[in-house]
């Protein structure tokens, strides 16, 4: 497979057994056999529709809320970067390209006076992300400020999505197999950019008083089930503060995991699957992983 794709020429940065550790917001997890950088829209769809039929496509955003395992990605790991982070204001909205963070999002709103996108500042991640996993978060979720998505297919074919086509349901969006999210258009209105900044200060010190911020984390581990808080579930089958190996259930907010500095990806995996079981022994109910774990174990 290597060797396929080393006989790729595309425009972006092409690099092989890249390391993707420290890329993660873990800090864990092994190398991509082949990461690549678009350049752009058309370098990316390029670059797939000269693929080897059958290569795994692998596709990071922030590195937000995954675990990359330790035995690394096999096959084209697509990070998005550059011009995939550009916003551009527009009267009643704006639109964000896949890469562009949550929270750049958020602040340019409401430097533009843009008013409905505060919520963005609570959610660590990328646009792309965002709208893939519907994200919400403080009131608000992608579901209720998108229009619609800009996707590229594995053909090379590009198009756009409606909200009504995309079919959100919790932290789910209805995309074409392999489809990439390149950019999206997200409404919002006309508001004081005092009080719309006032508002994400409000929510960053809410997220920093309850969430491990500070700490080497991938965000909320698991959904929360229908009629319940997956941190309440966790908490009470006795897991706060919970290890295994140099991975521990964070004690400030129980639905968070830490590398506490020596942690592996197979720490972290192993402890959120001892928490899912404690939890059904405990409450009879199923946790589901809200955190994608990705490559392989070994």
């Amino acid at each position: 497979m290597t060797t396929a794709l080393r006989a790729l020429s595309p425009r972006g940065r092409l690099s092989f057994d890249a390391p993707l550790g420290p890329r993660a917001w873990f800090r864990t997890g092994g190398n991509a056999e082949a990461l690549f950088v678009p350049k752009d829209g058309q370098d990316l769809a390029e670059t797939l529709a000269a693929l080897p039929q059958g290569t795994p496509v692998t596709l990071l955003g922030a590195c937000s809320n995954v675990i990359i395992r330790d035995g690394g990605i096999d096959g084209l790991v697509i990070r998005m970067a550059g011009g995939f982070a550009d916003i551009v204001i527009e009267a009643d909205g704006l639109i964000a390209g896949a890469a562009a963070l949550d929270m750049i999002v958020a602040e340019q709103a409401a430097n533009a006076g843009l008013a409905g996108l505060e919520f963005l500042a609570g959610i660590p991640g990328s646009i792309g992300g965002a709208v893939v996993m519907n994200a919400g978060a403080y009131g608000s979720d992608i579901n209720a400020v998108l229009d619609w998505a800009e996707i590229l297919l594995p053909d090379g074919t590009i198009s756009k999505l409606s909200n009504q086509t995309l079919a959100f349901t919790y932290r789910h969006a209805t995309l074409p197999e392999g489809a990439i999210v390149l950019r999206a258009r997200l409404k919002a209105h006309q508001g004081d950019a005092a009080a719309i900044r006032a508002h994400i200060a409000e929510i960053k010190a809410a997220r920093e008083a309850s969430q491990p911020v500070r700490a080497r984390t991938g965000g909320s581990t698991f959904r929360n089930p229908e009629g319940h808080k997956a941190w309440q579930l966790i908490d009470e089958a006795g897991c706060r503060g919970l290890t295994r190996g140099g991975a521990q259930v964070s004690e400030k907010h129980c639905n968070f995991l830490l590398n506490l500095g020596e942690a592996t990806s197979s720490d972290l995996e192993a402890l959120g699957d001892e928490v899912r079981q404690r939890v059904l022994d405990h409450s009879g109910i199923a946790l589901h992983w809200e955190i994608k774990r990705l490559g392989n174990a070994s």
